[in-house]
């Protein structure tokens, strides 16, 4: 598989059946995180679990257990990092942006 059919793959696997199948990325990953962060009593974002995710897939790669399957997961797992880092970003300058608002202050 070339790398265009490597990103084609990642595409069509987080953005097709697999929301219907699973729910959106976005509302799994916040799940995951929550029991994550019970579980280990730190805290994790969405973002976390995504990252994470990437990791295991790179083990499983590096011991020798992964398919070519784990590199197009690989790829999906960034890809859907980068949104929600994006996503956690704008929340983060949004509730920024209303605490100077409600103090009457600028940034």
């Amino acid at each position: 598989m070339n790398r265009v059919e490597v990103l084609k793959e990642a595409e069509k696997q987080i953005t097709g059946h697999r929301e219907h199948d699973y729910g959106t990325p976005e509302s799994n990953f916040e799940l995951v995180s929550a029991y994550w962060t019970l579980y280990k009593g730190i805290e994790f974002s969405a973002h976390d679990v995504a990252m994470m995710m990437a990791l295991l897939k790179v083990a499983r790669i590096q011991n020798g257990g992964g398919s070519g399957d784990s590199h197009v997961d690989l790829v999906g797992y960034g890809a859907l990092a980068g949104e929600l880092y994006s996503a956690e970003e704008n929340i983060s300058a949004e509730t920024k942006e209303n605490i100077y608002e409600s103090k009457g202050e600028k940034e």
